[in-house]
């Protein structure tokens, strides 16, 4: 065969190999649900509630086309709190009122939630700079819904273990999830309670880490006397809250300085990119702090993250060494697999598959890395960025500790097989990992 047939051969069967990926996931997104496994979920009603544009239904209850004036008549006997708050919003006080139709339509049967789409037909300017996060990735508000529903483990667990993730998620496809309805008020938007809502916990402790700090213990003491009804520019409050500083003058996106990746990734903070980002942070801190004191502050993050990747990969390097030896059981190929299947099983630590082990059947060494990994380093992290010093160390002492379970886990499995080697011992995964009463359970009520 010529040289040139093989090169024709090989370039027809990589436009055979995509395109059969291609019609893959084409299928795999035409089903009920929606994102890369639409095929393998369908939506609860309250998903409804969370993402409106594909899964709102309108009562059927009440017929008819009305005026909104009837709708406030109707909605002061039926839901009143609503209708007080929208007549103390702008929306009631503008010149021209925007009244409920506006938002929801006129037809009680074709009723519709505001998405984004609809709040664009008068908010351009915020929506333009609201989508304009996806060109800066995860993680961002506008691809959090996306984030979700494309993620493996959305389709392959009960729809009410992760509703509870889409209700946050949701960020993406309503505007509500920071200006409450019916009031809208920026007021509220702007003060740390209502981006607490969803930054809280342990793998995002912004609540805990913010609180702590300086600013937060001014805000904490005397934010309830500020005026905020006044823009996020310099002068107008004593102390930076997560708006100020993440939604700088206002701005609707919070990905624009996004240094170090949610701390869930090692970056180069010296690259052109990260130069720029840097040089946004300062310029910002220098509202109130001198600019040698952002630098520092920084210099001093940048060596927290160092630290950690240290420990992380430390642990990584563990992990590595103990699956090449095949001392950690199960393996990849004797564990469920996701509901779509896979061509091959596979093995990963860290960013790539580092949160399934939260969701999946792992060892207690793999799941320790996770909770090091996850829990622990964004402790930290967030700490560093937020300016809790007590939090920083308190974060690495609990890695340091979860690295040395680790080490600990690591020899006992190698002293393990070991002996079983001498023992004549060849341990078989049984079919438990594979199925079982919970792993079946996911896969029927999905």
């Amino acid at each position: 065969m010529s040289s040139r047939r093989i090169v024709f051969t090989l370039l027809l069967l990589a436009l055979l190999v995509v395109l059969a990926g291609a019609a893959t996931v084409y299928w795999s997104k035409g089903g009920d649900g929606t994102g890369l496994y639409s095929r393998y979920w369908s939506a609860d009603p309250v998903q409804g509630y969370w993402d409106p544009e594909n899964f709102y239904q309108s009562t059927e209850i009440v017929e008819g086309v009305f005026e909104s004036k009837l709708c406030i008549e109707c909605h002061q006997g039926i839901t009143p709190g609503i209708v007080v708050d929208w007549r103390n919003s702008r929306h009631a006080q503008a010149e021209q009122p925007v009244y409920c139709n506006e938002c929801h339509g006129s037809d009680h049967q074709q009723l519709h939630l505001p998405t984004p789409e609809v709040c664009a037909n008068c908010h351009q300017k915020q929506h333009g700079e609201f989508v304009d996060e996806a060109r800066y990735g995860f993680p961002s508000h506008v691809l959090a819904m996306e984030r979700a529903v494309d993620a493996p483990h959305f389709a392959d667990k009960p729809k009410g273990e992760v509703q509870a993730c889409v209700q946050c998620h949701s960020v993406a496809t309503k505007c509500d999830s920071c200006h409450t309805r019916h009031r809208f008020d920026a007021a509220e938007a702007r003060r740390p309670e209502a981006c607490i809502t969803c930054h809280s916990g342990p793998p995002h402790p912004d609540d805990e880490t913010y609180f702590n700090s300086a600013h937060g213990k001014i805000y904490l003491a005397e934010g309830k006397d500020w005026d905020w009804s006044k823009p996020l520019t310099k002068g107008n409050y004593k102390a930076p809250t997560c708006a100020y500083c993440h939604m700088e003058k206002g701005k609707h996106q919070v990905a624009d300085k996004s240094l170090w990746k949610f701390g869930l990734r090692e970056v180069n903070p010296h690259t052109s990119k990260n130069r720029v980002l840097r040089e946004r942070w300062i310029a910002l801190c220098s509202d109130c702090h001198s600019e040698r004191e952002s630098e520092q502050w920084l210099s001093e993050l940048d060596q927290e993250r160092k630290q950690a990747w240290k420990k992380l990969y430390a642990a990584e390097s563990i992990l590595k060494g103990l699956r090449g030896d095949q001392l950690i059981q199960p393996a990849a190929e004797d564990r469920p697999e996701y509901p779509m299947g896979s061509l091959w099983a596979k093995q990963r630590i860290g960013f790539f598959e580092g949160q399934a082990s939260a969701f999946y059947n792992v060892s207690g060494i793999e799941r320790d890395y996770f909770e090091m990994w996850y829990f622990d380093n964004l402790g930290a992290y967030k700490s560093a960025a937020h300016g809790y010093s007590a939090g920083v160390e308190r974060g690495h002492r609990k890695m340091d500790a979860s690295l040395e379970r680790i080490e600990g886990r690591a020899t006992r499995l190698r002293n393990l097989s070991e002996a079983e080697l001498k023992a004549g011992i060849n341990r078989v995964p049984s079919d438990l990992w594979k199925s079982g009463a919970y792993t079946d359970y996911n896969r029927e009520q999905n």
